[in-house]
């Protein structure tokens, strides 16, 4: 069983890196492996409606978008997380993710899924639920946390002092090892272990 975490920040070891690496040591725990891709610092192209994937199977522009394609059956889980800008999630991640989700759907229909965003005060729910909605029309199961999946820091040190939010990012990764186990198997599975809810106000 694996999962993969993609980190749609500049920065490979900022805030979103430090809530998906949370999630990744859970799911080590659950005994099941992740993989964090990060999209990088260079531009990301747009998907430009030429359709060329319908006829081709893959993506015109030959990057990360088709080479995580082609690996889909090795997933058996993803996580998508994106720093706040202007209460959106970056260009990066939804140009990455415009022309992932319009080649690949018919391949991630019924694959659990989660979204993961970092902020430094707010901005958050709206680009939660703008990372949501492609999972929402492509037959996805998302899987919840105890709170809004996000964190809050201006660096890696702010999120490390949000027990709250680093809670929400251990109970998501809980929940969606349960999720992937109870889809590939017959078996009882046992349900997620649950911590006492640690009610903070952002960092402090």
């Amino acid at each position: 069983m694996k999962v993969l975490l993609v980190n749609g920040s500049p920065h490979k070891t900022g805030c979103t890196y430090t809530a998906l690496n949370e999630i990744a040591k859970v799911l080590e725990e659950e005994g099941i492996e992740s993989e964090i891709l990060w999209l990088g610092k260079d531009p990301v192209p747009d998907c430009t409606a030429c359709l060329s994937c319908r006829r081709r199977g893959v993506c015109v522009y030959n990057d990360s978008v088709n080479d995580i394609g082609a690996r889909i059956d090795e997933f058996d889980g993803f996580v998508f997380g994106s720093p706040v800008y202007y209460s959106g999630p970056t260009g990066a991640i939804c140009s990455w993710m415009d022309r992932f989700f319009y080649t690949y759907s018919s391949k991630l229909a019924r694959k659990p899924v989660a979204s993961v965003v970092s902020a430094r005060r707010s901005g958050t729910t709206a680009t939660f639920e703008r990372l949501n909605q492609y999972y929402l029309m492509c037959n996805m199961v998302v899987v919840g946390s105890q709170y809004w999946n996000n964190v809050h820091g201006s660096k890696p040190e702010d999120v490390e002092k949000d027990e709250e939010g680093l809670q929400t990012m251990r109970t998501l990764g809980r929940n969606l090892a349960y999720v992937i186990k109870c889809m590939g198997t017959a078996q009882e599975v046992t349900a997620p272990r649950v911590e006492e809810h640690l009610w903070t106000n952002f960092i402090r």
